[in-house]
């Protein structure tokens, strides 16, 4: 067992986000939802489809080469990226996510129910590591813990290394479920947050370095 979380406020993009809705084509990995389903989805060939741009010492968030790059470089920090919607009562949230540098003691995921002020927010996570960890938890104006158990727990059905691992997180109701694969691997719940924007999230433990793609982001009525 590892991945024990450390005693870390998660810190903000300071960047605007765009309002504007880009419509993508059907993305690779799991089948889609029907149509009528869909409340957005985006493939990042676009660089205007409203995510976070920075570049500072800690950290890196842009487009680049048709996916959406999330780079961090220094030990224990997380990051997060939004693309400025809000998504009211029950989400389903998927994408790729692709290690691309770095170790594999890292952390990646998914974002639901993200709200609050921009220095203190709140929101449900799904996350994996590059060697074959998960958990389900959450973010309490700012500072983030596990719910589903102390540490992340590992999992076969993440794909390790610089594998792509198509990744889900289903908030419904008071149940946050991650899926990795279209394998279920942990669940928690809570009933903190209903609604809001979704989002990724990259970080480091002991480690200062890893860089994750993400692409193809499906958000729909589960």
């Amino acid at each position: 067992m590892k991945k024990t979380l450390l005693p870390l406020l998660l810190v903000l993009l300071f960047t605007t986000l765009a309002c504007s809705l880009f419509s993508a084509g059907a993305p690779a990995g799991d089948a889609p939802a029907a149509n009528s389903n869909i409340l957005f989805q985006d493939d990042f060939s676009n660089a205007n489809s409203g995510w976070d741009q920075a570049d500072w010492d800690s950290g890196l968030t842009d487009y680049g080469d048709g996916v959406y790059r999330m780079a961090v470089k220094v030990p224990s920090y997380d990051i997060w990226a939004n693309p400025g919607k809000s998504f009211d009562g029950n989400v389903r949230v998927e994408a790729d996510a692709t290690k691309v540098g770095g170790e594999d003691d890292n952390d990646y995921g998914l974002i639901c129910r993200y709200s609050g002020a921009p220095e203190s927010p709140n929101y449900y996570f799904g996350i994996i590591s590059s060697d074959g960890y998960a958990v389900v938890g959450k973010v309490v104006a700012g500072s983030m813990e596990y719910l589903s158990s102390e540490q992340m727990q590992p999992s076969d059905a993440v794909k390790q290394g610089s594998a792509t691992n198509r990744l889900r997180v289903d908030c419904v109701g008071s149940n946050i479920t991650l899926y990795v694969n279209g394998q279920q691997v942990t669940t928690a719940t809570d009933s903190s947050y209903t609604g809001g924007d979704v989002g990724f999230l990259a970080g480091t433990f002991e480690i200062p370095s890893t860089e994750i793609h993400f692409d193809n982001l499906l958000v729909s009525k589960p």
